[in-house]
């Protein structure tokens, strides 16, 4: 199959519309005419499916992705199945997988010692032979490339072997135990000759020389220091409260704690040895288009330009990284009885294009923090190597760039951070409990704690509408006072430093130590637990947004809630008999006070709570329901038989739930007012979760979700505002700051 037209930049050319024909006649040469096909446009990349006559329009307007050389997608086979047409094709063009092995190889080593590092031993240069032993590993892997998997085999080389089969138990999840069956497999299989690995430990050994080794950093058992720099030969912990041996026995060297720290800057500089990817690293500034009013991505949002503005000579390159921080704690033994809880931390560059941002191919895991206790406040202890590194980063270090065959000085800068409202309160250091839980509002939220139920709810959504709305001198309905209060305006990141520039904390969780934190207040009144150590970064305070409000657990909690409060579920619902009681001490909805009847009370039916008749409606509706494949999870299971009760959703079944099912669901039931402020609710996530944001929409939604969470207020009991039916209303500002939630929420690391 001739591809060179694949090359041709003129798309008016005549030779690149008879290509074009020939791939649309192969692509359909066993399909039907009007079935739809992946489109491999420079807009599409294969992951929209099109008819015919929409992918010949596509290539003629938009071009096709000249990386695309083997037409996988579109019948051709990964493998040639002639051995002599695997190694030349029609168009004169290698066309495989050990070649482009090679080129990598070849780019891989020229960033590392430059040029003529595969020529050393003629080379008077003494960087370069100061790494003998490293070069000498990679110029062996060099000819792994080379060498057949077994003679007369043209498929295979060593090496390309062992990386196809490592990359299949990944994707696949293998066991250790499978991977070592299937080589014992292919041991028998093939001619004796053939080099297979004769175990994984083998395989992962072969492939080790291609760099990205892991550093162990010995840490305190109790969360106090790391042993690096000054603390490097110390036996015992330095912290005067702790004293803690640094090993398991006297004379042994096996620490009590490790932090298994990956280093930041050469997998950077890696992704610069692809041309591919290079040219990818370009995209936000050379391809993707602009609009004020439109946010598609990251570089357009406000936080993005405004980092350009303050620092002209970062962005004046644009193979300069931008990047993304997240964070949150798993159980690495899944859903056994341990209580175990280990932290990996993961970076993410938001220079690429949209279909390959946000992928796990390009999540760099910075470093896992062990357990068996989450970090707390101590996670500052264990992030010290990553601000050195971006510290470093920010300064520049000198990278080759494979696409243009020519080395520049690579800076990073770290945008902000994606993690939970927990993980938010480590991370940033204002502590999201007590009275002052909202990060935004600070001393400035508005909390009442309910004595019956002993929790606190956060009301008080009167002071976001506009000053002159008629509600804000209504009593009855809402608090029994007027509010004429001013919106609450967000502090600088200079404005936080110099509330938090003179803490001093000393970290840890020795027994002394904790006991000194059960105070209630810090000694200036306000929340803060400690300066973050982000701070350390020169443009952290500059930033328009440091932390991100994670929409997925916000969008998750609200529509639990919901769900919870009008389905009456037992021991989720907001609305219970203690509930009622706080209604009676607090003087509000008198129609929903509990009533005496003897020994006992009746609780009377709410506006917002479903009948029992009603519950079964909703419950056969989401039995009814059918889904697109991967669009959700079989929702129909988390439904009690014979209860008309839903439980055991997951975080996107919510997510789907809130935006699609509630308004068709509910429809008929409830009060008409109940139902509208529900329908509203929904497509307010539904707008700000949406891949295209306009900046005029988001500040309709400002506006607009002042006014749901205030008729929220009129219906619902205070019990049902918990902080995150709070964060809703900061939300809008938010995305206006950081662009489409796509690139700034949890889902892609919560999967």
């Amino acid at each position: 199959m001739d591809k060179t037209w694949m090359k041709i930049s003129n798309r008016k050319d005549k030779a690149y519309e008879l290509g074009v024909k020939n791939f649309l006649k192969f692509a359909y040469s066993q399909k039907v005419e009007n079935q739809k096909i992946p489109c491999p446009c420079t807009q599409c990349n294969n992951f929209c499916n099109q008819t015919k006559t929409v992918v010949e329009d596509h290539l003629l307007t938009q071009g096709i992705r000249k990386s695309y050389t083997r037409w996988i997608h579109h019948g051709e086979q990964f493998r040639h199945q002639n051995c002599g047409d695997s190694t030349k094709h029609g168009d004169g063009e290698e066309d495989s997988d050990t070649e482009d092995l090679n080129d990598m190889l070849h780019d891989i080593g020229t960033a590392q010692w430059g040029d003529n590092w595969a020529g050393r031993e003629e080379s008077t240069d003494d960087s370069l032979n100061a790494n003998h032993s490293d070069t000498d590993n990679f110029l062996k892997l060099l000819e792994d490339t080379k060498n057949e998997l077994y003679p007369g085999n043209h498929f295979y080389s060593k090496l390309s072997f062992v990386v196809t089969l490592l990359h299949l138990k990944t994707m696949s999840g293998w066991t250790i135990k499978s991977f070592n069956a299937l080589l014992e497999i292919f041991k028998h299989a093939l001619p004796p000759e053939a080099t297979v690995p004769k175990s994984f430990a083998d395989a992962k050994k072969l492939i080790r020389d291609l760099g990205f080794k892991s550093e162990k950093i010995h840490a305190c058992v109790n969360d106090c220091v790391l042993f690096r720099k000054e603390n490097e030969n110390f036996d015992t912990c330095p912290n005067l409260n702790c004293k803690e041996p640094r090993y398991k026995m006297a004379g042994s060297r096996v620490p009590r704690k490790v932090l298994r720290y990956f280093p930041l800057k050469p997998r950077l500089q890696r992704l610069y040895t692809h041309k591919e990817i290079a040219s990818d690293m370009r995209w936000h500034k050379e391809k993707c288009v602009h609009d004020d009013n439109i946010m598609r991505y990251p570089a357009d949002s406000e936080v993005w330009k405004h980092f350009d503005r303050l620092h002209p000579d970062f962005a004046v390159d644009p193979r300069n990284v931008r990047l993304g921080l997240a964070t949150d704690g798993f159980n690495p033994f899944g859903t056994m009885s341990s209580a175990y809880s280990i932290w990996p931390i993961y970076l993410m560059p938001y220079n690429l294009p949209p279909w390959k941002c946000m992928r796990d191919p390009f999540f760099f895991l910075s470093m896992l923090i062990p357990g068996p206790k989450s970090p707390g406040n101590e996670i500052d202890v264990y992030m010290e190597p990553l601000i050195d590194e971006l510290n470093e980063m920010w300064l520049g270090v000198e990278t080759y760039d494979a696409y243009s065959g020519k080395k520049f000085d690579l800076r990073a800068a770290l945008l902000w951070t994606i993690n939970d409202f927990p993980a938010y309160a480590m991370l940033s250091g204002w502590s999201t409990k007590g009275y002052q839980a909202c990060p935004i509002c600070m001393v400035e939220t508005t909390c009442v704690h309910l004595s019956h139920q002993k929790k606190l709810c956060y009301t008080g959504h009167r002071r976001f509408l506009p000053i002159d709305h008629s509600w804000r001198r209504e009593k009855k309905p809402f608090d029994g006072n007027v509010d004429f209060r001013n919106p609450v305006a967000p502090l600088s990141g200079n404005k936080i430093l110099d509330q938090v520039q003179n803490m001093k904390v000393n970290f840890g969780k020795t027994k002394a130590q904790s006991n000194a934190k059960k105070r209630k207040r810090s000694e200036s009144g306000l929340n803060w637990t400690k300066k973050s150590c982000f701070f350390e970064l020169p443009y952290w305070a500059d930033l328009l947004l440091r932390h991100n409000l994670d929409l997925m657990h916000v969008s998750k909690n609200v529509s639990e809630a919901v769900i919870a409060t009008i389905m009456d579920i037992e021991n989720k619902t907001k609305d219970h008999w203690l509930c009622r009681q706080d209604l009676k001490d607090l003087g509000l909805k008198k129609e929903l006070h509990l009533i005496p009847n003897g020994d006992s009370y009746i609780m009377p039916h709410a506006c917002y709570s479903l009948t029992k008749e009603e519950k079964k409606k909703v419950c056969e509706f989401l039995n009814s329901v059918k889904y697109p494949d991967g669009f959700a999870s079989n929702i129909c299971r988390c439904i009690k038989n014979g209860q008309f009760q839903i439980s055991g959703m997951k975080s996107h079944d919510f997510h789907i739930f809130i935006q699609r099912l509630l308004p068709l669901a509910i429809r008929g039931s409830l009060t008409k007012e109940v139902r509208q402020v529900l329908f509203e609710l929904s497509e307010f996530f539904k707008k700000l979760c949406a891949r295209t944001l306009h900046r005029e929409v988001l500040e309709e939604l400002g506006q607009k979700i002042a006014v749901i969470l205030c008729k929220l207020e009129r219906l619902f009991p205070p019990a049902f505002f918990d902080i995150m039916m709070h964060l809703m209303v900061h939300l809008p500002a938010e995305a206006i700051l950081g662009g489409p939630a796509q690139y700034r929420w949890m889902f892609p690391f919560e999967r």
